[in-house]
């Protein structure tokens, strides 16, 4: 292929890991504000990009449709958290494990219940139009995308590094009963962080599914290479999950054009994580925590 293929397949992944990497800062926070790695996250977030469409084909804008669909994310985050997972123990994460399985297939069944599982067509965030440059293609979509991703990652930087909140969220994470005892309502704290997770998630969906149809298992695959993403990059650092979102996506284009063709381009990426943990495990970017023993 030409330099300028080259070129397209590097935009196009870029324009893919940037959804990758956007739900990976879902779990990153999460991960961040309640220690856990949370398999339902892709669920969560199809369902509240359905809740946006239902809002958007009730005559609301894009916009206020998507804003709305976060705020219940937020809310409906922080019920599971207290409903479901704050009764359990998260010293025993065998069965938090269990509860976030059941979680994703049972909000995937209510989606198909509610929604059916015909697909759909969500409106973009961003207009369709393209912009030449030379012989390579971008997308608008995939400029405001990036863009997106580059705020939230900052608003999160400073939410983590310079607020009393994110300082409480993460002294609840790394030791609850250190943080109870400095008066942290540590319940409340992991409520806060599913919350914000949801949200996030919604984002996302929000996102990749107007290039893609809508239906129950859209965010599956993509919740894979998120998770390889956070995990890649370092499961307590945010610009670790975005950098690692945009290198699998264009490692996955590559692959597709030029060495294992379209069908086993997803493998690639999965055996670079591998390679990665094996030689660093706590992520690329992540810091080893020491353990007193």
């Amino acid at each position: 292929m030409t330099m300028w293929a080259f070129i397209q397949q590097t935009v196009d992944g870029i324009e893919s890991g940037a959804i990758y990497a956007t739900l990976a800062l879902a779990l990153v926070f999460i991960h961040r504000s309640t220690g856990l790695v949370n398999f339902a996250q892709g669920e969560l977030a199809m369902v509240s990009t359905y809740a946006t469409l239902s809002l958007s084909q009730a005559g609301l804008s894009i916009y206020a449709a998507a804003m709305i669909a976060m705020v219940l994310s937020f809310l409906a985050g922080m019920v599971l958290e207290r409903v479901l997972f704050r009764p359990l123990s998260p010293q025993e994460p065998l069965p938090l494990v269990v509860v976030m399985l059941g979680l994703f297939v049972g909000l995937n069944a209510l989606a198909g219940l509610i929604w059916s599982y015909q697909t759909q067509r969500l409106p973009g965030l961003f207009p369709a139009d393209l912009i030449r440059i030379e012989r390579v293609t971008l997308s608008v979509s995939a400029i405001g995308t990036l863009a997106t991703l580059l705020t939230v990652c900052i608003l999160l930087y400073l939410l983590f590094s310079h607020t009393r909140l994110g300082l409480m969220l993460r002294a609840a994470a790394s030791n609850v009963h250190s943080a109870q005892l400095l008066g942290i309502p540590v319940g409340l704290m992991f409520g806060i962080g599913w919350g914000v997770a949801a949200a996030l998630g919604c984002l996302a969906g929000v996102l990749v599914t107007p290039r893609l149809f809508l239906d129950p298992n859209v965010m599956q695959g993509i919740l894979i290479f998120a998770i390889a993403a956070a995990t890649a990059g370092g499961l307590d650092s945010a610009p670790g999950a975005v950098i690692a979102g945009l290198a699998i996506g264009v490692i996955e284009n590559w692959a597709g054009a030029y060495w294992v063709g379209s069908d086993l381009r997803v493998v690639v990426p999965l055996v670079l994580i591998l390679v990665v943990l094996t030689l660093r495990p706590a992520g690329l970017f992540g810091r080893a925590r020491a353990v007193r023993v």
